[in-house]
């Protein structure tokens, strides 16, 4: 069966940097990975995606210039590096999979994605 494992979630000031994981195991049909989060009294937002074969990845606005998507496939992990964090970016973070035919992997819907992690937890705070 299908599992994705996230680690890495904390507690940081604005400003520091924190790198999430995310292992998976028993999917060897997905090619697309995403990284969302969810803040209390909002949608999932899509954060970073990343073509697995295509290495090609995408990033919301609100990140851009301060996350980096990335994978190790000899590890099967993805990591979300995240730097100059700030308290917008406190919700719990989550890892998903699906397979696409297209060349890209999107953000949005997160229903797209099949596949889901248990989430990890990012608070940002002085």
């Amino acid at each position: 069966r299908v599992e994705l494992v996230e680690s890495g979630g904390g507690s940081e000031q604005p400003g520091g940097s924190l790198r999430l994981s995310c292992t998976i195991s028993g999917d060897t049909h997905s090619n697309c990975v995403g990284w969302f989060r969810q803040a209390p009294g909002k949608e999932r937002e899509g954060v970073a995606s990343l073509s697995r074969t295509l290495s090609i990845t995408r990033y919301a606005n609100s990140v851009k210039g301060r996350f980096t998507i990335s994978q190790d496939n000899a590890k099967r992990t993805s990591y979300l590096q995240m730097g100059n964090l700030e308290p917008g970016d406190t919700a719990m973070y989550y890892c998903a999979t699906y397979y696409t035919s297209g060349r890209l992997c999107p953000l949005a819907p997160a229903g797209t994605y099949i596949n889901w992690g248990q989430g990890t937890q990012v608070t940002v705070s002085s």
